[in-house]
């Protein structure tokens, strides 16, 4: 009885001690599998913590890429509206320097036809003094003053005296000479003016006239062209056939040129 009480005892006391070491190996485990998720749930955490972080950094420059974008677009938005309205400026001042060329254009032309026919007035009267002094002689009175082409004779070769208004027949062969350049000359405006000393200026005009009509009826010279007056001469009497330009054909040209 007292043996097999001891074997009893030995057995409990291995028993026990069994399990106290299975214990023990137990809770060693458990602490190294508590260490063991620990460090696991601290590296979780640190890689929770830099997600987060990350995170956060991603969205803050997600943030500024938005602005950034935003700000591209507001620039880029301004920069076409500039170009746009630096278009229609450039468009519109191209329009208005097209028009100012042609208006400079325009104005070309028609200063050109007025020098032209400046130019043509200065020929025209070398014409007519080359064509007065081949009809009427070298020794004929004929100038040319402010462009005009003056034939000019005393105006007693025409009126006894230079008073009257009948014409001498001496003075026909000069006339019809002078009519001869006038038609050779249909441009030309024609004044027949006579001057006299005794302020008569009623006789000049008739005087005037009187040689207007002979160049008409007798030697064909159109009358439309012909004016006749009478001038004081100051101190000299004479009668003078005045070749003009057509001022008022002239005149014409270059209003309707400037209207243009």
């Amino acid at each position: 009885m007292h043996i097999t009480m001891k074997r009893f005892f030995i057995c409990s006391v291995l028993i026990l001690l069994g399990l106290n070491t299975i214990q023990a190996q137990k809770k060693s485990e458990l602490i190294e599998q508590n260490q063991d998720l620990k460090f696991k749930l601290d590296s979780i955490s640190k890689m929770v913590s830099t997600s987060q972080r990350n995170e956060k950094l991603a969205n803050q420059r997600s943030d500024e890429y938005q602005s950034q974008v935003t700000e591209l677009q507001d620039a880029n938005a301004t920069l076409m509206k500039n170009l746009n309205s630096f278009a229609a400026l450039s468009s519109q001042n191209s329009e208005n320097i097209n028009k100012t060329l042609a208006t400079l254009e325009r104005k070309e032309k028609q200063l050109k036809g007025i020098t032209d026919a400046v130019a043509s007035n200065d020929s025209t009267a070398v014409v007519i003094l080359t064509n007065a002094k081949q009809v009427l002689g070298e020794n004929a009175k004929v100038g040319v003053t402010d462009g005009s082409v003056i034939i000019s004779e005393k105006l007693d070769f025409f009126f006894t005296d230079g008073v009257g208004i009948n014409v001498s027949n001496e003075s026909r062969t000069w006339i019809e000479n002078v009519a001869k350049v006038i038609n050779a000359n249909p441009k030309s405006v024609i004044t027949i003016a006579s001057l006299n000393i005794t302020g008569e200026m009623n006789i000049a005009l008739q005087q005037a006239t009187a040689i207007a009509s002979i160049l008409i009826k007798d030697f064909g010279v159109n009358g439309e062209r012909i004016i006749a007056v009478g001038q004081d001469g100051g101190l000299r009497e004479s009668l003078q056939v005045k070749f003009q330009p057509d001022y008022k054909a002239f005149y014409d040209m270059a209003k309707g040129d400037i209207k243009n």
